[in-house]
This record gives C-alpha cells, structure tokens and sequence, in this order.
C-alpha cells in the first residue's frame, strides 16, 4: 500500500513539474477563429503549435535564434505581448490575383534570456495563413549579430507524407551552377526520408497531413539584409528545421550564416494551411507580408514573348533568326523577344540596336540575357562581367536604355548567402533607375519579390522547359510535373518556366531530337496553369503553319495577367483545374497526368449562363476548338485523355 501511495506521489510531483515547465503563454486566432497557434516556454524553450478546427497541423515546433554572442533559443522568460489586427488593400498586377484585401491578427510576445538580451517573436495568423519573424533588439554595445543558428522548426504529424524537392550541394551539374532550384520532386513521400544530396529541402515545401488538410511551408521578405534558406534534413518523427546555405555555394565567397544589424528583423516564415489545396493554390500570403523596396522609375508593362533559343539552341543566336522572331511575336500580336546567350559575340552590341530598331516597327521589344557570373561558375556564356560590378552593370543598362532594350535576363547565380541575395537587390535596383524589367534563371526562390521590386518579373527556380529538349525523361514525365507546379512552385511565386511548345521533336526542322509526350491542347493549357507576367513562349515560326489552328489561335489570345485565381479540382502529381480570370473573361485549364483517360465533372459558378470555348484534344491528339452552352447547374463533364488537356473560355 506504501508502495502504491509513493508512486502516486512520485506521479503527481512529475505531472506538477511538467505543468510547472510547459508554461502555455499566448495564444492566437484567425479572423475567422478557425486556425490557432499556440506559444508555450518548456524549461527555458520557446515552442509554438497549429492547429485547424482543433486538429494538429503542426505539433509541439522550436522557436529561437542563436548568435556568435546572443543565444536568444534557451533560458528565455516571458515579458510580455501585444496584440493588433491587420487589415490592409493592396494592388498588385504581377501575381495571380490583382487586388488583395489581406486581414490578419498580429500577437507579439517579448522575451530575455539571462543575459537579459532580448527577442520579441511576432506571429500573424490570416483564415489560411500563419507566419512568423523575429525582432531581436540592440541591448548594450553590439550592433550587429552574426547568427549561427535559426532553430525554427516544423514538427508534422506521423499521418503526413511529402511533396519535396531536394536542395542540390554547391558547384556540382552543369558547369558548376548548382544550386539552381532545378531538381525533380516525389510525391506522397514519407516524413523523414534522407534528401538525395543530403543538406535538406527547397522551399516551398508541401505536406499532406492525412484526412485533416495540407501544409505549405516557404518563406518571404527575403532580401540583402539576409540569406536564402531552406528546410535541413527531417527526423523520422516529423521535424523539419531552417537551415542556411552551404559554405561551399558560389564557389565559396561570402559566409553561408547571415548577419543582421540591430536592431533588426529576420525573414517571414509562412505556413498556409488548408483543409483541402484550395488555400494553397490561392494564397497570398508571400506578397500579404512585404511592402515595396523602391518606387517604380516608370510604368512596366507584361506580356507574351517568343524565345529561340528553346527549341533552336545557340545556332538561333544572329541577327537573321531573330528578326525571323520578332516577326513570330509580330503575327501572334506578342510584346516582346527574348534574345538568349552569345548575342554579344555572335550578333554584338550594334546589330543589336538594328535589332531594337526592327522591333519597334514592327511592335515588339526585345529583352536581353545576361551571365550574372563573376568567378562564382564556370558557366562560359556571354556577354559575361556585365551584371556582377555596379561601374559595369550601371555602363551597360545605360546603353540599353538609350536604344529601348525592354528587360533583362540574368542567369546562373548558384547560391543563397546573404552576399548573393544583395547581388539579386542591386541588379533590380539599378535595372529601375534604366527602365528595365528583370527576369532571372539558374537562381534562387523568389521570395515576395514580386511586390518589393515593382520591375521584377519572374524567375525559373524549376526544372524548366530546357530539359524537355535536353531529356527524353523530361518529357515522359512533363504532365507529372506539371501537375505539381500549381500546388508547389508557383503557389508562392511567380515561375518562368518558358511553357508551350509545340513542336511534335524537340529540334529546329521539328523532325528529330526528344519526342513530346503530351499533346497540343497540353501544351496551350500551361499559358494558363503557369503562372507569371512575362511568359516566354516556346513556339516556333514554323508552328504557324504545322499546329492546329485551334491551338494557334488560343495562344494569340493568351493573357498572362490575372486578377483571379481558383483551384476547381486536383491532387499534386495527378491532374488540376485551374480557373484564371483576366478583367471579364475566365479562361479554364485542366491537365491529366494519370495513366488513363481522366473523367471530370467541373462546377463554373463563376461563369454566365450562356456561350463558351472549349478547346480539346481530339482522336489524333491535336487541338480542336468548339463552341458550348453552359447548362443551368453551371456544371460541365470532360474527359480528358491521360498527358491531354482540355480548356474553358467563358464570362
């Protein structure tokens, strides 16, 4: 009987100092008081929880930071906290929705560590969103903080399974360009599982959390006064943590750990959760958190562009083939020419301007690449040490300016250091002060950006469309990846993937090479599934006279601004149904990625009773067009072919 009374006490002792140390010290609602965090000090340790309708997206997580001198991540007391709604409208052209209305509760809760140094953690938590940064204040002399370790984390329930991508290591692939943000994704994965190269997962990340929703976890108001980071390696029981980038990345110049002046802010990390994708196609929140770094130098306009160099390579670059495509952007009413590597030495800089010259009579502008490199790959492109030197860079964008070069596009950068990130700042900031739009390639996330820098377009940060010439593998599993963008990639960004190609081989007389898997109605279907402003088509003069009409006459049509987006139906890695709407006209795309034929039945509530385009794949796997009544229930059946598409034009 003693016995029995001394271990009920020796349980009532342990239960009174595990409540004593898990001390719960605040709590946060969505407007709508169905998403929840919850921040709780366990012996010193800060950790947070989510939860959606009282179901665990995110169990127990780590909270804290640690410096060379400043470890705000254990011995931590609660102060105090604030609260305050967020309620704020905001335009932005450039993302999947034009207008957002972005309303959010903000808790603020305030820490000291024993060397009474502090940290105030900031949560903001929207009906779908929660994110979360941290203010460190200059207490005493330091005014500055090297950090040595985020120790942010993402513990997942043991129901849940990945969608992730691994992060390459530095200065491995082609010409040592890595990491570029360009490798392959599985799905359905188990938690935990090693990543392919070993140094942890790029952001965005996608989870599955069983038959309660999804989570999509990435990261945004990341500029120069910070690095790029991504998810470290998980543990079987579900913990995913922020990591930096490795020492070795651009050939080892700059430190891989960030150094914040104080006081100072880190990045958002965001976490968009949703009983079904609907929330994570649709979220906002990279651009709800951020505010512009800079005015506009002028009004930037979108488009369609052509690009040769996709399906005929470097012998495209002299000054006949491009006029042969600016006079393709010319026949399919499109903005802009991207003029792609070499043209510094294959064309030079004064053709150029006879080029500029061609294009304005005829209504298109033309866009330049550029190597961002320095010495950090071996990536021999040029023009080259044009954009890695501000006396340089500034020289350059001047003369473009003066001969009305439109954009820029600026590829391999291998990396995600602090030092790199200020590389990407200082080439959209001077690129304003010249007028010139920026697209970037072989590059990192972008992370808000579309919102900070008014002249930022877009970058690739995919396993884009150039491997559809380069592997046969690419193109076996084009509709698979395809299918994940949505979900993934480009639910946080905007994404130049360089989409459409029409070509039945991969090669310029379209007789040889890699062979398309998919079909032209596909094809036309990712003008509207990818999404970012400046798309650069990979069309060739030739498709004028061997594609479908239908599907020519789409693509001539194509907006590539929208002012909404919904997710009708889909699961990442299967099959979506996209609706994009741009001013009055609603344009519908739906892939397949399955084996077999795919049988939809799709709800259009946004859509008038009355007239619509369908456009198809027929027997032969080309595109036909036709025209349909909406029926009264605003519901419509399809059945889309496995690697096919079919898509929806209606008001």
């Amino acid at each position: 009987m003693n016995r029995i009374k001394r271990t009920l006490c020796g349980i009532l002792v342990l239960w009174s100092s595990s409540a004593v140390l898990a001390q719960e010290i605040a709590t946060v609602s969505s407007p709508n008081e169905k998403l929840q965090v919850a921040l709780s000090l366990e012996q010193g340790k800060l950790y947070y929880t989510v939860q959606l309708d009282g179901k665990a997206m995110l169990e127990k997580s780590p909270l804290g930071i640690r410096g060379s001198n400043n470890d705000l991540s254990s011995g931590l007391r609660f102060l105090e906290k604030q609260t305050k709604e967020i309620d704020e409208n905001y335009s932005e052209p450039k993302i999947k929705v034009s207008q957002v209305h972005y309303q959010a509760n903000e808790l603020s809760c305030n820490l000291e560590n024993n060397n009474k140094q502090r940290l105030t953690v900031i949560f903001r938590i929207s009906n779908n969103d929660v994110a979360f940064r941290y203010h460190i204040p200059q207490v005493g002399e330091p005014a500055n903080m090297l950090i040595e370790e985020e120790l942010s984390g993402f513990k997942f329930p043991s129901i849940s399974t990945t969608f992730l991508t691994p992060q390459a290591t530095p200065m491995i692939g082609w010409m040592k360009t890595k990491p570029s943000y360009e490798e392959e994704y599985i799905a359905d994965d188990v938690l935990g599982k090693p990543s392919k190269y070993g140094v942890g997962y790029t952001f965005p990340a996608l989870f599955h959390i069983g038959d309660r929703g999804w989570v999509l976890v990435s990261e945004t108001g990341v500029n120069s006064l910070y690095c790029g980071s991504k998810l470290g390696e998980g543990t079987k029981d579900g913990l995913y943590k922020i990591a930096f980038p490795e020492a070795g990345e651009n050939n080892g110049i700059g430190r891989p750990n960030p150094t914040i002046a104080l006081p100072g802010y880190t990045p958002w990390r965001t976490i968009t959760v949703g009983e079904s994708l609907k929330p994570i196609v649709e979220t906002t929140i990279p651009f709800d958190l951020v505010t512009p770094q800079y005015t506009a130098s002028k009004e930037y306009s979108f488009g369609r562009a052509t690009w040769s160099w996709l399906e005929w390579q470097d012998g495209s670059i002299n000054f006949e083939d491009q006029k042969k495509f600016i006079d393709l952007s010319a026949a399919m009413g499109y903005e802009f020419t991207l003029v792609d590597n070499w043209w510094d030495s294959k064309i030079g800089h004064k053709k150029i301007e006879e080029l500029v010259d061609y294009g304005k009579d005829k209504g298109v502008g033309i866009c330049l690449w550029y190597n961002s490199n320095g010495f950090w790959n071996d990536a021999p492109q040029g023009p080259k040490n044009r954009m890695n030197t501000a006396v340089a860079r500034k020289k350059e964008m001047e003369w473009m300016q003066r001969i009305g070069v439109k954009g820029i596009k600026v590829d391999f950068f291998g990396g995600d250091k602090q030092e790199t990130l200020k590389l990407y700042e200082d080439i959209l900031s001077d690129a304003n002060d010249y007028g010139l739009v920026v697209i970037f390639h072989g590059c990192t996330l972008p992370r808000g950006w579309e919102r900070m820098y008014p002249n930022f377009v877009g970058s690739e940060a995919v396993l884009a469309s150039e491997n559809l010439i380069f592997t046969q593998h690419a193109n076996d599993t084009e509709a698979y990846n395809a299918s994940l963008h949505p979900f993934i990639r480009n639910a946080v960004a905007s994404m130049d993937f360089g989409p459409v190609l029409l070509n039945k081989r991969h090669n310029r007389e379209n007789n040889g090479g890699t062979i398309r898997k998919t079909t032209e109605t596909f094809q036309a279907a990712t003008a509207v599934v990818f999404q970012t402003p400046v798309q650069n088509f990979g069309i060739t003069p030739n498709n004028l006279s061997d594609a479908s009409p239908a599907a020519i006459d789409f693509l001539k049509k194509v907006p590539t601004t929208w002012d909404e987006t919904r997710l009708l139906d889909g699961y990442p890695g299967k099959y979506v149904v996209l609706a994009r709407r741009h001013a009055d006209t609603w344009y519908i795309a739906a892939i397949n990625a399955e084996v077999g034929d795919k049988q939809l039945d799709i709800a259009l509530p946004m859509l008038k009773e009355g007239s619509m385009l369908l456009v198809h794949d027929n027997k032969v796997r080309n595109a036909e067009q036709k025209g349909l009544s909406l029926p009264k229930n605003k519901r419509i059946k399809l059945t889309v072919p496995a690697g096919g598409a079919a898509i929806i034009v209606g008001k």
